[in-house]
């Protein structure tokens, strides 16, 4: 199914299954992304369809990207994690 844009190509729409599907998940939870409005949405008549680009969008929003591959130290963590608490390693003991 297919969604006419403003003056651009036809966007795809989503089933809930299909989303669902896309996600590994039970239809479950992109119902309840619609219900909570933490995913846009389109009603067609009494269906509800969810636009491919902001299945997209939800996912990058989720997206974590690692810090870096280089290995710490446990100091070196607690270093870090003392910055932004505003703790130092040497004040906390």
């Amino acid at each position: 199914m297919t969604a006419a844009g403003k003056g651009g190509p036809a966007e795809r729409l989503l089933t809930v299954a299909e989303v669902a599907d896309v996600l590994s998940t039970t239809e479950r939870f992109p119902r309840r992304l619609i219900e909570q409005r933490r995913i846009r949405f389109v009603r067609v008549g009494r269906h509800v369809r969810i636009p491919e680009s902001a299945l997209r969008e939800f996912i990058a929003a989720g997206l974590v990207e690692p810090i870096t591959t280089r290995n710490y130290s446990r100091k070196e963590v607690a270093r870090c994690q003392g910055k932004r608490t505003g703790i130092s390693a040497t004040s906390a003991s």
